[in-house]
């Protein structure tokens, strides 16, 4: 009688270890992220061995770094097989690197190499960053598991990697409250793709609250500084022609590559309307996020705050400090991987290589949204299968966008109840502590 009555009590203390392991709360949980990253670089290192590698870019990055070593400093000069340089200077200073070290990107094993290490390094930071934000292990899984990331970084080599590696380089420093040098890895993100500019608006908010009215001006003053330092050996021979290639906003999308909005049709993928309207959207939706649920550590209203700012007055004034603190990591994570969905939403185009600001972003966005386990796994497995569609279809891009907004409306549901108290008065959710 005795053994038949222990088995229950043993099976019951087994689940609530497997459970405590599971959010992350367990003695041994610590080991885990090491445990999936070693996992992972053996995973990585037969990709690299075993895979084909694709030709997609690599090579026309290497024509591009073959004239800029040559001198060639006019941007609007420089191109390659698949059509003009059209990112930013530091995207240059990175693939010259690549070049030197790869015998001018003939030795495409080495390359991959590199990324393979880059990989492993943005998905220990990527760790860091939820762990700092207690996010509970059972989701770290799905950052290992992506067919297509793997495949963005080890056998396409974008630049979109060093992209993503600088943009999480910069939210692990902010959580740490090391702002400067956030905010000049989130500038060194920009610099080597423009894309990274969905997130500003975020970084923004962050810094405006955690460091005030002036420190915040300071850190976007170092950003643009750097920005400039980035660009200046070309500014002197055509400084526009610079600005118009780095950052071009008017830039023509192909129909044919768009990964999202393929079910639109052509037509209306190529009309001002549907551009103007995305542009609405994203506009109109960052807004809800900033009035309702970003400015929510000030506990003052959006319109007194930003009523403060235009007069450059400290608009939390003596309650800053406080403020400051309920910057956390979890607020930070949680208000910059937002501000990224939402513009990977309304995106006009995405192509694959854009799953890389995606998928490492999705697995702590469904959690932090409050939908179940079930449903979290069930909408990650549906967009890794939409996004290793290739090429892309009508249903595909469907479930494409649809998880996105599926995600961002949760996590406007979901975070709802974040710094307000059950009588509706201001006071710190234990949810960002």
């Amino acid at each position: 009688m005795a053994n038949e009555n222990s088995l229950p009590v043993r099976h019951v203390s087994y689940l609530r270890q497997a459970k405590d392991l599971s959010m992350g709360v367990h003695p041994l949980s610590k080991y885990v992220p090491p445990l999936l990253l070693l996992a992972d670089a053996f995973l990585t290192s037969l990709i690299i061995y075993k895979v084909s590698y694709t030709e997609i870019d690599w090579k026309a990055y290497m024509e591009q770094i073959e004239q800029y070593q040559n001198g060639e400093r006019d941007y609007t000069k420089i191109k390659g097989g698949t059509g003009p340089l059209v990112y930013p200077a530091a995207h240059v200073y990175i693939y010259w690197i690549l070049y030197h070290v790869t015998d001018k990107g003939r030795n495409i094993l080495m390359a991959q190499r590199i990324f393979g290490v880059l990989y492993l390094a943005t998905l220990a930071v990527v760790m860091a960053c939820y762990r700092r934000a207690k996010a509970p292990l059972y989701i770290f899984p799905m950052l290992v598991m992506s067919k297509r990331l793997h495949s963005i970084f080890v056998l396409r080599l974008f630049n979109d990697c060093f992209a993503v590696f600088f943009l999480w380089v910069a939210i692990y420093m902010f959580q740490r409250r090391i702002w400067t040098i956030g905010g000049l890895s989130f500038s060194l993100g920009v610099g080597v793709k423009m894309s990274l500019l969905l997130s500003l608006p975020a970084v923004a908010v962050v810094l405006f609250l955690g460091r005030g009215l002036q420190g915040s001006l300071k850190q976007i003053y170092l950003m643009a500084q750097l920005q400039l330092v980035l660009a200046f050996p070309f500014l002197p021979e055509n400084a526009m022609g610079y600005l118009g290639r780095a950052f071009e906003f008017s830039r023509v999308f192909l129909f044919k590559w768009t990964v999202n909005w393929r079910f639109v049709g052509e037509e209306t993928f190529l009309s001002k309307e549907f551009s103007y309207s995305l542009l609405v959207g994203h506009a109109s939706t960052l807004l809800l996020f900033i009035t309702t649920r970003w400015l929510r550590p000030a506990e003052k209203p959006w319109m007194e705050l930003v009523g403060n700012a235009l007069r450059f007055q400290e608009p939390c004034g003596k309650m800053q400090h406080a403020v400051s603190i309920r910057v956390s990591p979890n607020y930070i994570l949680t208000t910059i991987l937002t501000a990224n969905a939402i513009g990977m939403l309304f995106a006009r185009s995405l192509h694959y290589q854009f799953y890389a600001y995606i998928a490492l972003a999705t697995p702590f966005m469904l959690w932090r949204s409050g939908m179940h386990p079930i449903f979290q796994y069930g909408l990650w497995a549906a967009q890794e299968w939409a996004w290793n569609v290739y090429p892309s279809t009508d249903v595909s891009s469907k479930i494409v966008v649809g998880v996105l907004a599926a995600t961002v409306m949760r996590m406007w549901w979901g975070t709802r109840s974040d710094f307000v108290s059950p009588k509706g008065e201001g006071a710190a959710s234990k949810k960002f502590t």
